[in-house]
């Protein structure tokens, strides 16, 4: 199936196992508010740049609660949502039991993004959000998301993004190391370590990745665009496989 070779799991992977454990019941109502009401329009932005049509297939990587795979079916295409945490898919699975039609739509999948259960070409499109940081080899992760995508299919993400003028950048370190523990402060223990990881785990992908761009087109994905939202503090971006895929 040509996925990345199983190796132990890491430290990194299991910190986000822990992290979001006990996060489902508040995950949604929680990411708009530590990204001061912008994670949704941030996904909304990503689910326009795929532009599902209906008969299409769909891999939603790291769906958390399901928000990007429910937008994705509701454009008729039939979309399998992919997490590593069952406790996130289960908060998902609820929220669509009694959703009729588009329910049929969407397959929840436990799985992680560096060994995708699927064929090569399986897919006509492929969404992920705030992936990256928990990965510990970037290249060889969106190689394995490049893989299971159709020659020219589709791929889009949403990361958080650190702001690129000094001004908004000192603002941005003021929220997301005193704000964003404040705020997960007041609803659980669970979201105050949240709190606290964000802003260094933000600031530290991009010290490693500083240009996202070149990763994904070094790793067999082309006609890469980005647009960074709400003054540079998120970045949504898309591109789509190469014909010749990076090996």
């Amino acid at each position: 199936m040509g996925a990345i070779s199983d190796t132990h799991d890491s430290a990194r992977k299991h910190q986000a196992l822990d992290l979001f454990a006990g996060l489902p019941r508040h995950y949604h109502a929680m990411g708009a508010l530590l990204s001061f009401g912008q994670d949704p329009r941030w996904r909304r932005m990503l689910v326009a740049t795929i532009a599902p049509r209906p008969g299409e297939r769909v891999l939603d990587v790291a769906t958390g609660t399901g928000l990007v795979a429910i937008a994705l079916a509701r454009s008729g295409c039939e979309v399998v949502a992919l997490d590593q945490s069952e406790p996130m898919l289960s908060v998902a699975r609820t929220r669509l039991a009694h959703a009729g039609e588009l329910a049929r739509r969407v397959r929840f999948v436990t799985g992680e993004a560096e060994r995708l259960p699927f064929e090569d070409g399986e897919f006509d499109a492929l969404t992920f959000t705030y992936l990256l940081r928990y990965v510990d080899d970037r290249s060889a992760t969106l190689r394995e998301l490049a893989r299971v995508l159709k020659p020219g299919g589709r791929i889009g993400m949403v990361e958080f993004g650190v702001p690129s003028q000094a001004p908004l950048r000192a603002l941005w370190r003021v929220h997301t190391r005193a704000v964003m523990p404040l705020l997960g402060r007041m609803v659980s223990p669970a979201w105050l370590e949240v709190g606290r990881f964000l802003g260094p785990s933000i600031e530290e992908l991009y010290a490693r990745e500083p240009d996202p761009a070149a990763l994904w087109r070094a790793n067999g994905i082309e006609d890469v665009h980005e647009r960074r939202p709400s003054f540079g503090a998120g970045l949504v971006m898309w591109g789509r496989r190469s014909e010749e895929r990076a090996d």
